[in-house]
């Protein structure tokens, strides 16, 4: 990866900050003074920017809690996942991990790692993913056998796997899923006669939304990419 990449990557500064500190003779690479932005650099090679040690990581991943509005995407006419990730130097490389419907809030995982997301992607893999639906109508037992039985969904003439729907409230229920067709769980409801009104996802395999305010990101830990990458 390109030397100013990483350090931007690593929040040094935007990537036209840090080419100015590499043009002075600031940045250090294994023991060599490297005065050119373009330099590859091999992941783990050793760092020094102003003399201080610096650990750079090739792969980012960061957690969204996506508002509505926005669409799950890396280019499109409307404001995209990626505009709200700061600054822009940051943005190469980088999509979304599945997708979340315009109107569709919360858990949404950024990365640049190809590798990973195919994995988590997999139908093989049945990685859970929950959500907050609040309906048009009640809630009842026969929706809970429905959800577990499963749904014929069309055009692809496929019969969604068991999903787990439990009853928080009368109109809101929590859906947990292990596969992701397009608009799955608000085509599920309307299989039961019911409109989702507001759908929000709150946790994807072991990581969880939390309280993250809607809009904003945050970095994954290193235990918590590490947990990923066990599924």
């Amino acid at each position: 990866m390109r030397l100013d990449k990483l350090l931007a990557n690593a929040r040094v500064g935007s990537r036209k900050e840090v080419g100015v500190l590499i043009k002075e003779g600031r940045v250090m690479v294994d023991g060599e003074v490297v005065n050119k932005p373009g330099k590859k650099v091999e992941e783990g090679a050793d760092l020094l920017v102003d003399g201080k040690a610096l650990e750079v990581k090739q792969h980012v991943y960061y957690l969204l809690h996506k508002p509505q509005g926005v669409i799950s995407a890396t280019k499109d006419r409307n404001k995209t996942v990626l505009d709200l990730i700061r600054p822009e130097d940051l943005h190469k490389g980088l999509f979304p991990v599945g997708r979340l419907d315009k109107d569709t809030t919360g858990f949404l995982l950024l990365t640049n790692d190809g590798g990973l997301a195919h994995r988590l992607l997999s139908p093989k893999r049945g990685i859970e993913k929950t959500y907050l639906a609040r309906l048009d109508e009640d809630l009842d037992e026969s929706d809970i056998r429905a959800f577990q039985e499963g749904f014929l969904l069309l055009p692809e003439g496929m019969v969604t796997r068991p999903a787990r729907l439990e009853i928080l409230e009368k109109t809101l229920g929590r859906v947990t899923i292990t596969e992701g067709k397009y608009h799955q769980v608000k085509r599920m409801f309307a299989k039961r006669g019911k409109e989702v009104l507001q759908l929000k996802r709150i946790s994807m395999g072991p990581l969880k939304l939390g309280d993250l305010e809607e809009g904003t990101y945050r970095s994954l830990s290193d235990e918590e990419v590490d947990l990923l990458k066990a599924l």
